[in-house]
């Protein structure tokens, strides 16, 4: 009887024991949302995410279903919660309104559609995807538009720790990973150790101002095996990133992957330590691309490009130390970034422009430290390769050096014999 007794009592802990790590899992149905795309579903997923939110299971589950289209107004989801690791499970379709003016937010929120913040252990998946509708947004021009159209983003996360893979579809900024300074904290608040993977992002090659992907104030971000087609930036890397993992990304039609524009208004911006291996772009106007303003203090280095493929590109490589908006007249400053330690490695296909290196320094603070290794860039339309001799244009680089074959030649660059 005592030994029956004793395993009654284990069986049962243990039976408790499984079911405590059993996550808690809350359906949007369950909180009556309505899920057919034309009735406001945001206060039923305020109310689902509360319910989540406030579990005392350690793991939650929120999730969206299959099958139905939920039209959300500008939302925000806050990781300060009861479980420590949260699930986002998004196997329908989540849809923006179509009007801006139609947007129901306030100054504090209108910037994104969908925001995620101060979480530490964060996945967001499924099969579903995140619809913009930014039709109207392009149109109305967001560069000259700045009250209606301030850099809106699909999805936004704030100071969030964890891994987030997701599919994307449009406004006019698509997913942004970055930081934010807290009123109650000097040292701003980063994200951190994010993996994205299998994004499929679209928007049209003339819709303004619509970057696929932008990372700020972020560290221990990987962006792998995606697709971004978009009128922008695939991939913008803005101030404060620095252990950044991009990878088999394919990018086209857009402007490539730009690190910058850094320092804008003699601002002290940084990004270090970022790798982009195994990119392809495709008709792209750029390709890999370093723009920072002049009068700055920061610094961009330890930059490595890899493996990667061009297909009639206009500009496949630039350093831009003198970016300045079109219609601007900017002045010349004695400061700028420092840019240093950056590596081309394996780098080949074709070009549709002139010009396919582009390295222009300030002379008062030159590149330095720039290594070019086995690249072949030829000119060529609709795959046939013409004879037609690709360009590149150089200005203060010091203590730089190619390796192996590098065409076309980039005079600025001293030849490296191996031993």
């Amino acid at each position: 009887m005592g030994l029956k007794m004793l395993f009654s009592i284990s069986f049962f802990q243990w039976v408790l024991f499984v079911q405590s790590m059993e996550p808690f899992v809350y359906d949007v149905n369950f909180a009556v949302a309505i899920g057919d795309g034309e009735s406001d579903d945001t206060e039923a997923f305020k109310n689902a995410w509360n319910i989540v939110c406030s579990s005392h299971i350690s793991s939650g589950v929120f999730r969206v279903p299959y099958g139905q289209k939920f039209l959300l107004q500008p939302l925000t989801f806050n990781g300060e919660c009861r479980p420590k690791n949260i699930t986002f499970q998004i196997d329908g379709i989540l849809i923006a309104p179509s009007d801006p003016s139609s947007w129901k937010c306030n100054d504090t929120n209108c910037n994104n559609w969908i925001t995620f913040q101060h979480f530490d252990g964060l996945i967001v998946q499924g099969i579903g995807s995140l619809h913009g509708q930014g039709q109207k947004w392009w149109q109305m021009g967001c560069m000259h538009n700045k009250v209606l159209c301030s850099s809106q983003k699909a999805a936004g996360f704030n100071g969030v720790f964890g891994k987030a893979p997701q599919k994307i579809l449009s406004p006019t900024r698509f997913l942004s990973f970055r930081g934010f300074s807290s009123v109650f904290k000097k040292a701003p608040l980063i994200s951190s150790s994010v993996h994205a993977s299998k994004l499929n992002i679209k928007a049209p090659k003339d819709s303004p101002n619509t970057d696929g992907i932008r990372i700020q104030h972020s560290t221990n971000v990987t962006i792998a095996s995606s697709i971004i087609k978009t009128g922008d930036d695939c991939i913008a890397i803005g101030d404060g990133p620095k252990y950044i993992n991009i990878n088999r990304i394919f990018c086209g039609p857009g402007h490539g992957i730009s690190i910058g524009s850094l320092d804008e208004n003699g601002r002290r911006e940084t990004v270090e330590y970022v790798t982009v291996r195994r990119a392809n772009f495709c008709t792209t106007e750029n390709g890999l691309r370093i723009k920072t303003w002049q009068g700055g203090h920061g610094y961009a280095r330890y930059i490595r490009f890899e493996r990667i493929s061009f297909s009639e590109v206009i500009r496949p490589i630039i350093i831009d130390q003198y970016t300045c908006p079109p219609h601007q007249h900017c002045k010349n400053y004695s400061t700028a970034v420092k840019i240093s330690n950056i590596l081309y490695n394996d780098l080949r296909g074709t070009l549709n422009g002139e010009i396919a290196v582009e390295l222009s320094y300030s002379k008062s603070v030159p590149c330095k430290n720039i290594r070019m290794k086995d690249i072949q860039l030829n000119y060529g339309i609709n795959g046939k390769i013409y004879e037609r001799r690709p360009k590149s244009h150089c200005l203060s680089v010091v203590q730089s050096w190619d390796e192996g074959n590098v065409y076309p030649n980039v005079p600025c660059l001293t030849k490296k014999i191996k031993k």
